[in-house]
């Protein structure tokens, strides 16, 4: 899975803030078991996925960048600093923990991972710049709650081509997914809907990352992102100025192979 389609199971360490991991007198939530080597050259980069009862990720051929981004649920473009090889170089990274945690630990417990093993220095950077909010619609809402549930794969999954299936996705997610979507706009989007739950939903719409001229005829008679989030979700994506974070790299290394 390449970079603009992580599409993965990702939360943030809520109670740490919007993306640092605590840090705080208490011992640090960590794997009981943590694999990190260097990728074979040849390895085929299959992304970040986490495993489907809650004790860790299976992590092939991805890069620092790819981890950040995931795991800090921010475009790659928003991740800046670090030396070339936070790009170029791919890992293999298997991570387990004693029994089921929450996403917000399972996550917590890879940045801590990457603070050990990389030892990893990030800082937060907020300015104000060009941002999606992402409302409630004036036709209202056409998602129904649903229950959390307590185990979920990568909350959303391509159905088929251009089609688009959500499983318990909170909106905080959603707004991820969407901005790895708009990648091409350099806008993130950010949640002013005051929706705490979680949703299932389908969504049909023209691809807004492919080609010109690289889609299907059935595929150009699709409806924009935009008009389908209102006329399917009944959410709606305003172009704004609001507050964007940049996740900076301080400091990294390379990790020693186990």
């Amino acid at each position: 899975m390449r970079v603009a389609r992580y599409i993965v199971l990702a939360s943030f360490a809520a109670a740490c803030g919007p993306h640092l991991a605590c840090q705080s007198g208490a011992a640090p939530l960590a794997y009981e078991i943590v694999s990190v080597r260097p990728s074979a050259p040849d390895t085929y980069s299959e992304g970040i996925n986490p495993l489907p009862n809650g004790v860790g990720y299976n992590g092939i051929g991805v890069t620092v960048r790819n981890m950040l981004a995931v795991m800090y649920r921010l475009p790659p473009r928003q991740i800046i600093g670090g030396p070339d090889w936070v790009d170029n170089e791919r890992f293999d990274v298997m991570v387990r923990a004693d029994h089921r945690y929450s996403i917000d630990e399972l996550h917590t417990m890879f940045q801590n991972m990457l603070a050990d093993r990389f030892h990893l220095k990030l800082h937060i950077e907020t300015k104000d710049g060009p941002v999606y909010a992402l409302a409630i619609a004036k036709s209202g809402l056409k998602m129904t709650p649903v229950d959390e549930g307590s185990a979920r794969n990568s909350p959303i999954q391509t159905e088929s081509e251009n089609v688009y299936t959500a499983d318990r996705v909170p909106m905080v997610y959603l707004c991820f997914w969407l901005g790895l979507q708009l990648e091409n706009d350099h806008r993130p989007v950010v949640d002013e809907t005051g929706l705490a739950g979680h949703y299932d939903f389908k969504l049909t719409f023209r691809p807004q990352l492919a080609p010109e001229g690289s889609s299907s005829r059935e595929a150009e008679n699709l409806p924009s992102i935009f008009d389908a989030m209102r006329d399917q979700l009944g959410l709606q994506l305003i172009p704004k100025t609001g507050p964007v974070q940049t996740l900076v790299i301080d400091h990294v290394e390379k990790p020693s192979e186990n």
